[in-house]
């Protein structure tokens, strides 16, 4: 997909709430982009819902855990640079594992349905989601033909949020940062996310400082229809140069910004 597209629309925007879900590496950034983005919103009034995939849509996550501790002899707890662990669970190759997870992944989208539904009559008015089935899909071998009908498959199955933003990350950056997985799988799993940002037309974000990222995270969530529309005159600008648009061809919310903003 070129980064100038942003796809639009889905079953909350539909109801008027607007979602963006971040998904990419370990280590990428996507909690630190998550919290600026909560925190710009919320300054602007609006009440945002974030979802965390793990917590909230994962199905048999004690399971899930249990293995790759006690089957794969892997090591529990998120990798700092200070104190590295290492993880084996998605990491696991091999096609016993591969048709697990197909069931297991299944079993997810099916639960993202249901949260998803929930969390569009929570009383936000914008979602966010830490995580989504995207990255369940970055964990298999995109290659094979049946694979990636598998992930389109999921890709219908689930509801979509407006912008779907993968935060690309250096395979070598993100292991600094959060060593938990083999370089190798971490090479692998870029190359999947990669992919799936053409297969299935996610927003990619390729790897930038902080503000760099922010304000590109900043400018697809303000395109979103029901977005808050108090963003200073340069986001405007920034956009025509990220995107090619201007306001007048934007969806409605930023068209009405462009108009407060005379």
């Amino acid at each position: 997909m070129n980064r100038t597209e942003v796809k639009t629309g889905g079953p909350c925007e539909e109801l008027g709430i607007p979602a963006v879900s971040f998904s990419g590496l370990d280590g990428a950034g996507k909690s630190t982009q998550i919290e600026r983005l909560r925190c710009y919103l919320e300054e602007r009034g609006m009440q945002v819902r974030v979802v965390r995939f793990w917590d909230d849509v994962a199905v048999l996550t004690q399971f899930r855990e249990d293995a790759g501790h006690r089957i794969f002899r892997g090591e529990k707890g998120v990798g700092t640079p200070e104190a590295p662990v290492n993880r084996r669970d998605k990491n696991v190759r091999g096609w016993p594992m591969t048709c697990l997870r197909l069931f297991i992944y299944f079993l997810d989208a099916l639960s993202l349905r249901r949260v998803y539904r929930r969390a569009v009559r929570c009383g936000a008015n914008f979602i966010i989601f830490d995580r989504y089935i995207y990255d369940e899909l970055a964990n298999l071998k995109l290659s094979s033909r049946a694979l990636s009908a598998y992930a389109r498959f999921i890709f219908r199955l689930v509801p979509k949020p407006g912008i779907r933003i993968v935060l690309d990350a250096d395979p070598e950056a993100a292991r600094a940062r959060k060593p938990e997985y083999p370089l190798e799988f971490l090479n692998f799993n870029r190359s999947a996310y990669l992919n799936l940002g053409r297969m299935l037309e996610l927003s990619v974000i390729p790897p930038g400082d902080i503000e760099t990222v922010h304000s590109e995270v900043i400018a697809k969530s303000l395109l979103l229809p029901g977005a808050v529309s108090t963003a200073p005159r340069a986001s405007l600008a920034s956009r025509e140069v990220l995107y090619g648009v201007d306001a007048q061809s934007s969806p409605r919310s930023l068209s009405n910004e462009a108009a407060n903003l005379k």
